[in-house]
């Protein structure tokens, strides 16, 4: 009888003992936080250069807890996460703007957002980017008139980055108009004939000169080589490009649908309406100059650029590029009589 006491006793401080334990185990486990990880979207890539890019996020819901960290990570592969590269851009729901930097050039990037809070880090989607080749930048002065343009390098192409504005002698918008002989120099908007009082129009600073083709090709005859060994009005050095060159510059931004935006320059210091899409991400810098019509009259100013070409296409007319209101360049031809911009490509 005294034995199964014992043992009876034993089993109580035994079972007690281990209800005791189990009860302590759980006390030392971590509790799980309450709520979610947040919800967030990625923004899109703007301003991609060579080397830089800007992107962001959306935090619509902090989850529940607030959001400690956020920012964008990248990588050249996907998804990217935050071992690889990272931003840190505050606390707190709402949108932010990351600054991506370090970026190697003509290189495919893929980015997403996160945001992270007490119960662990969620990401909004996987989007990408292609940064451009780097361009390099330089200036070249026109022995000429001492005119300095800045340049740029294209793919294997070294171009001005500014409207051609040699004036030897400047004409009357009438003037020339059934003239195919003959070289003609306008300045858009100006209706005399003094050479420094059509430089100190602002029309003249910001788009240069309008040739007719005649004088765009200096007397020289037609050429459609690459590159076209024509000097045309440019200085000596370079060459007015010929319709294969400005194909060559179509084709190495993807061609004439997107070129026009990789063209132009951004904001609306020149171009007129809605000039969001255009990046100027080459730095070539195209501005709307308008043209010298064949009435005589001066037109498109702030809408739509025409450049010349080497290339003749009918015995009356060559071809010419043109950029207008979204992302896309135009190939076409004018009539030789027409005044149009040019643009040297570097010999």
């Amino acid at each position: 009888m005294k034995n199964l006491f014992h043992y009876s006793s034993l089993l109580l401080v035994t079972v007690i003992f281990l209800m005791t334990l189990s009860n302590c185990e759980k006390d030392g486990d971590p509790i799980a936080p309450a709520g979610n990880t947040p919800i967030l979207t990625t923004i899109e890539a703007t301003e991609v250069t060579a080397t830089t890019a800007k992107a962001g996020g959306n935090i619509t819901d902090d989850g529940g807890s607030p959001v400690t960290q956020r920012g964008v990570c990248w990588g050249t592969t996907q998804p990217p996460t935050l071992d690889e590269y990272k931003t840190q851009d505050g606390i707190g729901a709402g949108s932010y703007t990351s600054s991506l930097t370090n970026l190697a050039p003509n290189t495919t990037y893929y980015f997403r957002s996160y945001a992270t809070n007490i119960v662990g880090t969620s990401y909004g989607s996987t989007l990408s980017f292609t940064t451009p080749e780097e361009s390099s930048t330089g200036s070249f002065t026109d022995p000429r008139d001492g005119h300095v343009y800045p340049t740029v390098t294209i793919g294997d192409q070294v171009w001005m980055a500014e409207n051609l504005a040699y004036l030897p002698m400047v004409n009357r918008a009438a003037d020339g108009s059934e003239d195919e002989e003959g070289p003609y120099y306008y300045v858009y908007g100006y209706n005399g004939t003094n050479v420094n009082e059509a430089k100190a129009t602002p029309n003249y600073t910001s788009y240069g000169v309008l040739y007719n083709w005649t004088a765009a090709m200096d007397g020289a005859i037609s050429s459609s080589m690459n590159p076209s060994e024509v000097q045309g009005a440019c200085p000596t050095g370079w060459h007015l490009p010929s319709d294969e060159e400005w194909t060559e510059l179509v084709d190495y931004l993807g061609g004439y649908a997107v070129a026009g935006g990789k063209l132009k320059e951004m904001g609306n210091a020149h171009w007129i309406g809605d000039n969001s899409t255009a990046t100027n991400e080459t730095g070539f810098t195209a501005r709307p100059g308008g043209y010298r019509s064949i009435g005589g009259e001066f037109r498109n100013v702030g809408e739509i650029g025409w450049w010349w070409s080497a290339t003749e296409k009918y015995s009356y007319s060559a071809y010419r590029i043109d950029i207008q209101y979204g992302n896309a360049a135009h190939q076409g031809d004018h009539l030789k009589t027409l005044g149009n911009s040019v643009r040297c490509v570097r010999d």
